[in-house]
């Protein structure tokens, strides 16, 4: 269906924006140290948007409007749900943690998270190179500034410059690879991009440039090796509650981006950018699991743990068309959305329990600092440990069959050089393997250092518990979501 100026595709984005100006609004008399009102209006906000975008998932209708510059189609409503979903789960973590660092005396974290969403939202949507660069902006400016939201301490405006610094460079980057394409065929819309680059009639190596470039700029996003290298460094610098922040929703935004413009629009170049994905995947998995195994500080763990698992997503979108051929292309990037949710999920339990450690003047980011946990707190031992073992792919745990499910769409291309990468992958799982039972050993074998209990507030226990839950049901119960990436990629190619 298409539309010049459908405003039905855009009003969970334009609620998004009137209520972002609202809270702002509002926040300038609220007085209380913990924001109570603009930190409950921040999370009817976000439950309303995650209703409203499931509504429209559900419906299956993919609209098109602006001018074909934005579309709405299950596969980004459903990311936009639950893209909402973890930004609410990270500000429930965050908040005790903000309160105590004195980072909630001005209302910025909950308002500029409410504008990173909104730029996470724009590149889901976008059907047009300038509204993906647009969305991509909104959501890096945010988040530069939230970075640097702890403007007295000296790592955390360290990590700031340096994150502002490379993603600019990788911004630069993907603005050369898009100005190649227009160049190429004339066109912004991925819709007529497709069509050009189908027929035949461009120059090979001009389009093949372009896409060198597209790829670099999607592959800082993600992380992944060679282009990792602001990863550890803004993780650890970054306040904690603002590393959940960049680890968890914007990941999905990463992931609807590169299927925008890798899928979306460059499908017929797939034989070039296959054979690119396939050199950071191994990357990313030979990289991210060496050299965390050497690490000491939990978060700069989770860096290099964060790289190995983007090289699962990306061996996922590399297996979708095989010979030209593009029968397995449903099954292959169903399974990549199907990781990355999967993976933003286990990501804010494990965050959540560190969040939840930390105490006035102390952060728990040390390894050590987990010692004995299970005497301390039980719970949060258990979702930590149930998390971790889920970014090992131990089964019956969602990342088990996250990886299953990508390695099967892999080994489906019957090609050589796919059953060689899907075994240096099941290699390089054994080796990460080690550093996360590594904290799960500290955790339940080492004494405490500590005789002080862990407390907080029921609700955040709660939503703690429900995400350890979470990532247990969907291990043993995987259909459900699984059949509902692949409803929602199918959709997508066939428009």
């Amino acid at each position: 269906m298409m539309n010049n100026f459908n405003w039905m595709t855009a009003y969970p984005e334009i609620f998004l924006l009137v209520m972002a100006c609202v809270i702002t609004l509002v926040d300038l008399g609220v007085t209380s140290a913990r924001r109570n009102l603009t930190y409950v209006l921040t999370l009817l906000t976000l439950g309303v948007v995650a209703v409203l975008q499931a509504f429209y998932a559900s419906t299956g209708e993919t609209v098109y409007g602006f001018g074909h510059m934005v579309v709405s189609d299950a596969m980004g409503n459903w990311l936009k749900c639950f893209a909402c979903v973890a930004m609410m789960m990270t500000l429930v973590y965050s908040r005790p943690y903000a309160a105590d660092r004195k980072m909630l005396e001005g209302g910025e974290l909950f308002i500029l998270s409410l504008f990173s969403l909104l730029g996470m939202f724009v590149m889901i949507s976008g059907n047009n190179f300038l509204v993906l660069y647009l969305g991509l902006e909104l959501l890096t400016l945010s988040s530069y500034a939230l970075v640097a939201l702890r403007r007295d301490n000296g790592n955390a405006t360290e990590a700031a410059m340096k994150y502002f610094v490379l993603g600019a460079l990788a911004s630069g980057f993907l603005l050369y690879g898009l100005s190649m394409m227009y160049g190429a065929t004339g066109t912004l819309d991925l819709t007529s991009i497709f069509q050009a680059t189908s027929t035949g009639h461009i120059k090979h190596q001009v389009l093949v440039l372009g896409v060198v470039f597209v790829v670099c700029g999607i592959a800082f996003k993600l992380g992944a090796a060679p282009f990792h290298m602001w990863v550890p460094d803004v993780y650890q610098g970054a306040p904690t509650a603002v590393t959940l922040m960049i680890a968890g929703a914007p990941k999905l935004a990463a992931f609807a981006m590169m299927m925008r413009l890798l899928v979306d629009g460059m499908l017929p170049l797939a034989i070039d950018w296959q054979q690119m994905l396939m050199v950071l995947a191994v990357l990313s998995l030979l990289v991210g699991n060496v050299t965390a195994i050497a690490q000491t500080n939990l978060k700069r763990m989770l860096a290099f743990s964060t790289i190995s698992q983007m090289g699962f997503v990306l061996i996922g979108m590399l297996s979708g068309v095989t010979n030209g051929n593009t029968l397995s292309a449903a099954n292959a990037y169903s399974s990549a959305m199907f990781y990355m949710i999967s993976y933003v999920l286990t990501t804010l339990g494990v965050f959540g329990v560190m969040l939840l450690l930390a105490r006035e003047g102390f952060e728990s980011e040390e390894i050590s600092d987990l010692s004995g946990l299970n005497q301390r707190s039980p719970l949060f031992a258990a979702v930590m440990a149930i998390c971790l073992f889920s970014l090992a792919g131990v089964p019956p745990l969602v990342g088990f069959f996250a990886k299953l499910s990508v390695l099967q769409a892999l080994i489906a291309s019957e090609q050589i050089s796919a059953l060689m990468l899907a075994i240096f992958a099941v290699m390089m799982s054994l080796i990460g393997a080690f550093y996360y039972l590594r904290v799960i050993k500290v955790m339940y074998f080492d004494p405490p250092l500590t005789a002080s209990t862990v407390s907080a507030e029921k609700h955040v226990k709660a939503v703690l518990a429900i995400n350890g839950v979470m990532v247990l049901v969907l291990g043993l119960l995987p259909g459900g979501l699984m059949s509902l990436c692949a409803v929602a990629v199918v959709k997508a190619l066939g428009t």
